[in-house]
Order: structure tokens, then sequence, then C-alpha cells
């Protein structure tokens, strides 16, 4: 069926404000991917899903034409997006959120564009619920039980330097699950990953203070 004008500005400005909310919550965040990022993602997968359903109507019974080759091509290309949101600082990863919420926001375009607006509803008050509901109560969590933290220690090349970790932690009572060496992209530095494990939240403060205290310890990241 053809999608005529007034309904297809309908699900364009239904795009933007879904898109937006989304991106509102990443923008609000401090994520690379933001408000602009995601309603242009929506935006424009709405509209390739309106334009797939008109091109197929107007060659219905005419040929073996496919509406949904077009939508494909959104689902595939939004890669090199999320790609872009996906930075690696050291042996840090982050941006995989704000990348699955790029890629959950084209899904909602299309539905939008389709005509599917209660799924395209449903999941963007999902994702908003995932992104801002979860997280809390992971912390909520985290404060109630043992607790396992990630370091990011920066420090100068120095040999016996993982001892001294290990000394310094050892004197606290801190348990080590896992430790390793890493190149830092600069001379004569390395990354130290570490995981511990905490009994108390507050314990953290005298850990950082303690490995601060190292010589040769350059910059702590608890991520």
């Amino acid at each position: 069926m053809l999608v005529d004008d007034y309904t297809m500005v309908t699900r364009l400005v239904i795009s933007v404000i879904l898109g937006g909310i989304i991106g509102f919550e990443r923008q609000h965040r401090g994520k690379t991917a933001g408000l602009r990022t995601h309603i242009l993602v929506c935006l424009g997968s709405c509209l390739v899903a309106v334009l797939s359903l008109n091109l197929y109507a107007g060659v219905e019974g005419k040929t073996n034409a496919d509406p949904a080759r077009l939508a494909a091509q959104v689902v595939s290309g939004i890669g090199f997006l999320g790609a872009g949101a996906i930075m690696k600082e050291g042996p840090t990863i982050k941006g995989l959120t704000t990348a699955a919420s790029l890629w959950v926001v084209a899904s909602v375009g299309l539905a939008t564009g389709a005509g599917a607006l209660v799924g395209a509803v449903a999941t963007t008050m999902l994702v908003v619920l995932a992104l801002e509901v979860l997280p809390r109560i992971d912390q909520l969590y985290a404060k109630r039980s043992p607790r396992v933290q990630d370091l990011l220690i920066k420090s100068l090349d120095k040999p016996g330097q993982i001892g001294r970790i290990g000394s310094a932690l050892g004197g606290l009572g801190v348990g080590i699950l896992q430790i390793q060496i890493e190149d830092a992209e600069e001379p004569g530095k390395i990354y130290i990953p570490l995981t511990v494990k905490l009994s108390e939240r507050s314990e953290l403060d005298k850990v950082i203070k303690e490995l601060c205290g190292i010589e040769g310890i350059l910059d702590i990241d608890t991520k």
C-alpha cells in the first residue's frame, strides 16, 4: 500500500521524537553519539522504510521486487557508525552500549517508517529503561555485596613493579583476582590492568592511595 505524504511526514516526525528520547539519554551521560546522531539515524531509517514501501507499491505485481531490500541495508550499514562510537583507551574498550543504542535506534526508525508504531514506542521506552534503571540497580547491588573492582594503572616501565603492587595490596588485605602488563603508546610506560576484590566500597580510596604511593605509578583509572 502506498504511504501518502501526510502519513509519511507524521512517521518522520515520530521517528525524530523517538530517536531524540534515546539520544538525549546518551548525550546526558556524555557519550560519543548523542542527541543529533540518534535523531539522524532514526530519521534516515524511517525514510528508507517509507521509501521501500512506496517503491514496492509502484511495482507490485509487475516484478518480484522485495520491499525489505533497502531496509536490510540500513541494518548492515549502521555498523560503520557503531564502530565510530567504540573507542580504545589503552586496554579499555568504551562505547559498546552507545554503539548498541545506535543499532536499536535504526531499528526503531525502520519500525516507525513501516507503520509499526506500537513496537517502535515500546522499544524506545524499554531502551531508556535499560539505560537508566539497570545501572542504578547494579550500583545498589554492588553496595550490598563484595565488590569486584577493575583498575587500570599507568606506570613507568620499572622492574619489579608488579611485585610492589602485590605487596601493597597484600598489606591492605585486598585480594588480587587478575593482574597483567600491557604496552602503552608512550615509550618507557606500561598499563597494568588489575582486578581486585573489596569487602567494602570504602576500601577503594585506601587502595588507590596506597598504590599512588608506589614510585613510578603515574595514574590510576577506576573505569
